[in-house]
This record gives C-alpha cells, structure tokens and sequence, in this order.
C-alpha cells in the first residue's frame, strides 16, 4: 500500500516512578501509529542499565515476565519505523551503549541529514558500527567528546549533526530530552503525580493518567534528575519549523502537537478544502483513518452528509499470502472495503490526506464506482506533494512522486475520478493559524530549512 508516508518513530520516557517500566510500555502503545517496524525499553535505577528490544508490535514484544525483569524507576521507549537505518533487530532502539563514562541510552525520532559523511569520518577514525541507524552516529559523537560533564558532551555531540532529532538520552540517575534548533518533530513534557514524563504526543500522557506541562521547545535541552528539571538553550537560534504533516496525518487526532489540537487542525483543513473547492454531491466519506477529521470538516462547511463509505481492517499484518488466482484492487481490499449502501447511486465526495504515487488512490476510485457511486470526486487536505522528506519520514524519491511530474488534470485523469482538487498553500496557512505560520513545508515547496539534501532537489 503506497496511499501514505510511512510513519517515523516515537519516544517516551519517564523519570522516578516505581513503574517505570509498565508506563512507559502504555505509552509506547499510544504511539504505535508512529512506528509498527521495532519497539524497545531500557530502565536504570542507579545500578545499571537494563533493556529489551524487538521487532514487531508493542504488545507482540512485552509480555508480564519481560516487564517484571526491567527493573528501574527511570526509562525511556522507542517504537520504529526505519526513516534511516535497515529493519533489523540491530537498529532497534532505544540505543544502549557502554562508555568510559558508564552505560548510555538513546533513543531518537527524526533523521540526520549528514549522517552519511559523519559515519564516513568516524569509520576512517577508527569507529566501528553494529547497524545502519543513525542514531549510532550520535552515541559515537557522545562516546568520542573530549568534554567532561555528560551535558557538554552530548552538546558537543549535537553540535555536529544537522537535520531532525527528539532525543531521549537515559543515563543511571538522569533522564535528558533534547530537540533539533529547528523543531522539526514534536516533543511534550508532562507530569505523572510527581514524577516527568518526556514523549513524542500528549496521547501517551492521557493514557497514564498524565498532566500535560508544555513542549520541549526547538533547541531546548531538558535536564531531569534529583534536582529537579533545568532547561538550557545551548544552540544557536533559527527560525521554527515543525513538520507540517504532523497535523496533516501524522499525529492522532486527539493529541495536542506544536501547541494546537490536532483535532482542530485537520477539522480546519476539511473547511478550508471544501471552500475551495465545492461540488454538488450527495455524500462525503473519508480515506480512513487519517482522512476522517478533514471529511468530517469539508460535511460541516459544505452542509453535504458525512458517511462511512469505506470501511478499514485494522488487523492487517505485515505480510500476506495471494491468492493464486488474481483477486481485483488485492491489496486495497486487504485494508479497506467499501459500503454499498453509502454509495449506491450517489455523487461522492472522496477526502484524503493526500496523494502520493496515485496507484492506491485509483484503485480506491475504482472499488467505490464498483459499489455503485454515480459519481466521485476526490478531494486532498493538503497540497501537492512534489518534494521528499528528509526530516524523519520515509518517502519516495522526487521521481515517484506523482504530482512531482503531472498536473492536477493529469492527476485527475489518472485516477479516474470525476474531479480533483487539493488544498492551496494559503488554505494550509489558514488552517495552522496564517500568521503565526512556522511549520516546516519543503514536501510541497522544496524549501529545506537545513541545506541542500540531495542531487535530485
């Protein structure tokens, strides 16, 4: 299925809790969306450190025994999808590594631009790699810092990296959170009666029982131990800029990412889409799930009923066995089936977050004629998509990008729908507050906030 990005990671941590452990595997299970490749805890009490990782599903990884061995009032977690690095057991996360200056874990959501030439100098010098990440590049940044106090090192370390990063780092006694000058991925901080609690949303928070203090600001260090939380500020300023698509499709709906409900924002992007390009029709249904809060946007704006016309199976596995004899749309209908009843005989209105090869979109055309739709027409919540990311989500090069390469009536015309339309750029804008606009856009600009990332760009 080529409908969506692929999900990046997500990070939780928390620091002095008898149960360290167990919350951090509930919170790792509210941001499973971000990442279904790997998942792993590590857990330190002043003794040690301990860790488990596998590939997989939270819950296929952490059984009771497992969790009762991860003994430690302090942890952080990681679930993956590999944004950098091979789907291996080797490059799950969080990273644990023994130093001259004790055992040290990582855990990062994000990607490094110039990880590849960091890799290359360190190698010639003499390091030696496990895996593909490159969050190692960062432990051996850390590892060969010359500074002496752990926060300068790991400055140090971050000084030398561009690109995108919310870091955990767990060290015996301390729990540090870290994110990139620019901002890029979200990163919250929050309370569990007295003890912090560091992760990528504030649905993780809401699943413990949590109270939601504020983000870790862009370039903000925060530093929890014994003596309670220091923020430090210890790069050089630039200008903000989250990744957009954490509003757009990202993040679940009903988190608050950036300082804004994502709920909101989407509902916001449906009105918009739905002003600027309004059609007669009897029905608007969603592309489930991330299309759902848009569509239910563009019914409110548009006075067109809301409907379920596509149903999603929310147990498909990552891998399945085809029938010898070919089944039509196979691989659409293993995720979705569509409802004849909401689309026998009826003008359509179809709302996705967006498109990005086009074949699963048309084959969803398809199934939805095959129900009986009289007409569909295809609305997107966002615009365009012309440019990769290189920030922390895995996409297709520029070339595999249809709307890189084919107008909107091209686009149109190969899906087979009836119309097409997109959301502007200023709808975009309307919708994550206009003026106060600091969101990192390059997938449908091209205008990379941190250097020029590739030939082809």
């Amino acid at each position: 299925m080529d409908k969506h990005w692929h999900d990046h990671c997500g990070v939780f941590g928390i620091y002095n809790h008898p149960e360290a452990a167990n919350l951090t595997y509930l919170g790792l299970h509210a941001l499973q969306h971000r990442g279904q490749e790997s998942a792993g805890i590590a857990v330190a009490e002043g003794d040690g450190m301990r860790f488990h990782l596998g590939m997989g599903l939270v819950h296929d990884i952490f059984d009771e025994p497992t969790l009762e061995r991860l003994r430690g009032v302090h942890a952080i977690g990681h679930v993956r999808y590999s944004t950098a690095g091979s789907s291996e057991l080797k490059n799950a996360q969080p990273f644990v590594v023994e130093t001259v200056h004790g055992s040290i874990a990582f855990a990062h959501n994000g990607n490094l631009v110039n990880a590849e030439a960091l890799r290359l100098r360190l190698e010639e010098e003499g390091s030696i790699f496990r895996g593909s990440s490159d969050t190692e590049v960062i432990a051996h940044l850390y590892a060969r810092s010359r500074k002496e106090k752990l926060v300068d090192r790991l400055v140090d370390a971050l000084g030398q990296v561009e690109g995108a990063y919310s870091l955990l780092v767990l060290i015996e006694k301390r729990l540090i959170a870290v994110r990139d000058p620019h901002g890029f991925r979200p990163l919250i901080l929050g309370k569990v009666k007295d003890s912090y609690v560091v992760a990528s949303e504030t649905c993780a928070l809401d699943l413990i029982g949590g109270e939601y203090l504020r983000e870790v600001e862009p370039g903000e260090l925060v530093m929890i131990s014994a003596k309670g939380l220091e923020s430090l500020r210890p790069f050089d300023p630039v200008p903000p800029r989250r990744c957009v698509f954490e509003h757009i499709y990202f993040a679940r709906p009903d988190s608050v990412v950036f300082g804004q409900s994502v709920y909101r924002v989407r509902t916001a992007l449906g009105r918009e889409l739905a002003r600027e390009h309004p059609v007669e029709a009897d029905v608007v249904i969603p592309v489930p799930d991330s299309g759902i809060v848009a569509a239910l946007g563009y019914s409110e704006a548009s006075g067109i009923p809301f409907g379920m016309g596509l149903i999603r199976n929310h147990y498909v596995g990552r891998t399945f066995i085809e029938p010898e004899q070919s089944i039509r749309h196979f691989g659409v209908r293993l995720k979705l089936n569509a409802v004849r009843g909401v689309l026998q005989g009826k003008r359509v209105v179809v709302v996705d977050d967006s498109i990005v090869r086009g074949t699963t979109s048309q084959k969803i055309v398809k199934m939805i004629r095959e129900a009986g739709a009289r007409e569909v027409h295809m609305r997107i919540s966002s615009p365009p998509t012309t440019y990769p990311c290189y920030f922390g989500i895995d996409t297709p090069t520029r070339t595999e990008l249809i709307a890189a390469n084919h107008t909107v009536d091209e686009i149109n015309r190969f899906l087979t729908s009836d119309s097409l339309g997109y959301l502007s750029h200023e709808g975009l804008r309307r919708a994550t507050k206009g003026d106060g606009y600091e969101f990192c856009d390059a997938c449908f600009t091209g205008a990379y906030p941190v250097g020029s990332c590739c030939d082809e760009c």
